[in-house]
This record gives structure tokens, sequence and C-alpha cells, in this order.
């Protein structure tokens, strides 16, 4: 399978093909690319390797890399992705890079598919031509966030699932799964606040050239960011009270099943104790009774009640 995809908006009918040969005006799209794929690329477009390693590790940060030796500019962000682990979704985020080589050349590199990329590639993005570079990260941008927005309503969903069975019954796997999307909003909310400070410098105007019908696409995108921290902090917030609630729950259902079988084992201590000291081989009361096993019978049936009102009275038979 060709990880490295070359793509060209056609100037004639504005429409989105794959191409062979390294273009001007053109997109690469490298996902998870091989050693030779990368030194393709780089011989091709003369720059630097490292440009598209940083994006291929996976605990890179959101940031902005420019060499003014080559005028080449590249762009990190942090983009939301569904990982399958067993039998669940687990949300995590991982590294987009975006790279604009001179006025030449636009290059994204992931390592592995994401539905952001695939909306271009599949040209269900409006207004989007491969040569306009600043408008492509605009809309990259404006995407990243609209699926932080949607991922983060997944999540808040499947919360609510959750803690409706946890209503039932408490189950292992469903207090994991609560836990593991607590673990989704820590890291989208880390990566949500990195993006921002990618984007507010890019707003300032020093980073690529802004044209002003671009422009209101990055505002968009920021302000779609900012929605999207609020919820995820929000939703963080509303999930740790009910993790902590659950958490004081267990603890509470822990001690009375604590207290109950304590006053159990008191309870079944007094029969017991009895027939301990009427089993021993010395002289007892009613030994030669006929009746002495019924009336011992009586005795601890009578005990035993007693024991069981007291500890009843005293909230220990719940």
């Amino acid at each position: 399978m060709d990880l490295l995809k070359i793509y060209n908006t056609n100037l004639e009918t504005n429409e989105l093909e794959e191409i062979r040969e390294f273009k001007k005006g053109a997109w690469i799209n490298l996902v998870n690319p091989s050693e030779n794929e990368i030194k393709k690329l780089c011989e091709n477009l003369q720059i630097e390797e490292d440009f598209v390693r940083y994006a291929l590790d996976y605990e890179e940060k959101a940031r902005i890399d420019q060499e003014e030796d080559d005028n080449t500019t590249l762009f990190i962000v942090d983009v939301p992705i569904i990982e399958k682990k067993e039998d669940s979704d687990v949300y995590t985020t991982m590294p987009l890079g975006m790279i604009v080589v001179r006025d030449d050349f636009f290059v994204t590199v992931s390592l592995r598919k994401n539905k952001i990329i695939d909306n271009f590639e599949k040209s269900r993005i409006k207004n989007f031509q491969t040569y306009k570079k600043t408008r492509f990260i605009f809309q990259i941008l404006y995407q990243n966030a609209s699926y932080y927005l949607t991922y983060l309503k997944q999540i808040n969903k499947e919360t609510e699932i959750a803690e409706y069975i946890l209503k039932n019954s408490m189950k292992n796997k469903e207090l994991l799964k609560l836990l593991n999307l607590e673990k989704s909003l820590v890291y989208f909310t880390t990566s949500l606040k990195s993006n921002e400070i990618v984007m507010e410098k890019t707003l300032r105007g020093k980073i690529v050239k802004l044209y002003e019908e671009d422009e209101e696409i990055l505002e968009d995108a920021i302000t779609e960011n900012r929605q999207a921290i609020e919820m995820a902090q929000i939703y963080s917030n509303i999930l740790n009270g009910t993790m902590d609630a659950y958490a004081s729950i267990i603890s509470n259902n822990l001690n009375g099943v604590m207290k109950f079988l304590t006053s159990i084992t008191i309870i079944l201590a007094v029969p017991t104790m009895i027939s301990s000291f009427w089993g021993m081989n010395v002289g007892l009361p009613l030994q030669n009774n006929p009746l002495g096993f019924a009336i011992m019978v009586v005795i601890s049936i009578l005990l035993t009640l007693g024991v069981s009102w007291w500890l009843k009275k005293k909230d220990m038979l719940d």
C-alpha cells in the first residue's frame, strides 16, 4: 500500500485529483511513511528529514518551527483519534504535521489515518484548493476543532450510559470505562490548549501570510477550539465528581457488608458457645434431665433472638 500520496487541484475543473509527480502547488500526504518514502519526499522537495520525523513522534507537542534558510514552516497540532483496545474505544490524540515548503508544496504527515485528512482526500470540504496553502492550514485547524467537539459529545454520551448501568449494578467494567473517559478528557484538554497557542501565534500574522478572506476561517477555528476547551473542562469536572461519588458509594457499601457479616458472626457465636459448654466432659446442669437437650435448644434460640434484636436496635443489621 502506497503511504505517500500526491494530490493536485485541477485549475480547469477545480476538482481534486491524485497525481504521480511532485508538481508545484500540490499537496503531499504521508501516513506512517517508510524510510524510503521519507527520503524520496525530502530529496524531491529539498527539505530536512527532521521536519517529517517530528510529526511521527507520538509524544511531540503542538508547536510551530521555521527554517529561515529554505523558507519552510512546520505546524504540528494534536488531532483527536479513537483507538480500539480490547472491546472498547479509547479516545486519545496524536500529532499531525503540516509543512509549508516555500510557495511550492504543502505536506501533511501523520502516524495513522484520521478523519480530518480523510475529509480533504474525499473532497468533502468546500472551497478547498491544494495551492491555497494558508487557507488549507486554517481549514485543517477548523476541522480539527470541530472533531474535538464531536468526540467530546460522544464521550459525554458514553459517560451517561456507563452511569446508568452503574446505578443498577456496580461493575468493574463500567468503572474502568469511566476511568478511561476521564483520562481521555485530560488528554483532550491538554492538546486543545496547545493547539490554541499555535492558532493564536498564527493569527498574529508572522508565521504565514494572512489573507483577509481566509482570516475568518482561522478566527472560527479559534472560537471552536475555545468552546471545546470549555466543554472538556466542564465534562472533566463532572466526571471527577461522579468518580468521587461512586468511590464513596463503593466504600459505604463495603462498610455495610462488613458490618452485616460481623453481626452474623456474633449471632452464630451464641449457639456455638452454648453447645461448646454443654459438650464438655464435666458435670453440667440438665445433663441428667431427659428434656435437657430440648431445653438447651430453646435457650439457644431465645439468646440468639435476643442478640439479633439488640444488634438490630444498634443498626448493625440492615
